[in-house]
Order: structure tokens, then sequence, then C-alpha cells
């Protein structure tokens, strides 16, 4: 039984070391651990970057950019356990550079669809008016809800990727939830008026 419940902690420890062992031996020169490394990121990455863009096309431009600068600066990686949390830090700036590229372009952003379900509405107008809740948010705010509701990280992943303590990425994603709720609320309210 025990043999049961240890196994995947154990392959999932492996599979860490595994991709550490990749990041050093990248880090080191060696390509083809590089190219590895960037195959076993592609779905996380892709999730990550239609849920900043919205769009398969850029997400994949803004992948294959992260993939650029990551094999340009892979130097400058400090610790190779840490090679996720780098190249998601880096598929994020990308990202944002990308947002703030087609805001001087045209006005409308659209967001990835929002977790409306987690408040109750399933609809395409509440979808809607939650994508809009969600472009409201102050950046921190927001980079926290897409983390956490587009690619599922917990919050010590995501305060190890923001590189701020988990007590406040706790606190940003409280705020950014109590806005969401209060934003619907007003909209439900002018609906109803």
């Amino acid at each position: 039984m025990d043999d049961i419940t240890t196994t995947p902690v154990l392959s999932e420890a492996k599979a860490k070391d595994s991709a550490a062992a990749l990041a050093a031996q990248a880090r080191a020169g060696d390509e083809g651990a590089f190219l590895q490394l960037m195959g076993n990121s592609r779905d996380r990455l892709l999730r990550i970057a239609l849920a900043y863009l919205r769009s398969e096309e850029a997400a994949l431009e803004a992948i294959q950019e992260t993939t650029l600068r990551a094999y340009m600066k892979l130097g400058k990686l400090k610790e190779p356990a840490y090679f996720q949390t780098w190249l998601i830090r880096i598929l994020m700036n990308v990202c944002i550079d990308e947002q703030k590229r087609r805001r001087r372009q045209r006005p409308a952003e659209w967001l990835p669809e929002a977790p409306a379900a987690e408040f109750g509405m399933p609809g395409i107008e509440d979808r809607l008016r939650m994508e809009e809740a969600i472009a409201e948010l102050e950046p921190k705010l927001r980079q926290v809800v897409i983390l956490k509701y587009y690619d599922d990280m917990t919050l010590t992943e995501i305060a190890r990727l923001l590189g701020k303590p988990e007590g406040t990425v706790k606190t940003w994603l409280n705020r950014a939830l109590a806005k969401l709720r209060a934003w619907m609320r007003e909209g439900e309210a002018r609906d109803e008026g």
C-alpha cells in the first residue's frame, strides 16, 4: 500500500531532477537538452500564452520569441532546477510586451476566457462580463488570476515565478477575486436596473 502512495511523489521528484539535469546540460551548451526542455514545456507555454493573447497565432509567435530569448540568455540561468519558472517568466514578459503593442494599435483588448464557472456564470454574456472585469484589474492582479486559473499554478509556484512572498500573492489573488465579485455584482445591478 505504501508503494502506491509514494510512487507519484517519487516519479514527480525524478521528473524534477531530470528537468534540472537537462537544464544544466543545456546551460553547458547541449542544444539537444535545450530542445528537449522546450518540447517538454510546449503545452504549458501554449496554455499561458493563449490565456494572455487569446490568439493561437500570437501565442505561437510568443513561444517562438520566448525560445529565442531563453536560448540567448541560457548562460544567465542561475539555478537549473528553476528552468521552468525562468522560462515562464520570459514568456510572461513577451506576452505583456505583445499586449502593450496591441493596445497601441487597437484599443479593444480581449483577455482569456474567464473563470466564469467559478462565479456561477456559464453563459456567453457572463463570460464577456468576466473578461471585461479581468481587463480592468491592475496588471499584477491580472497576472495572478491568469496563472492561477489558466495555468492551474499553485500560489507557491506563482510566488516563485513572480519573485514575491507567497503571502503577497495570496493577498493579490484575494484582492483580485473581491474586485471581480464586486464588478460582477455591479453588472448584475446595472442589468436589472
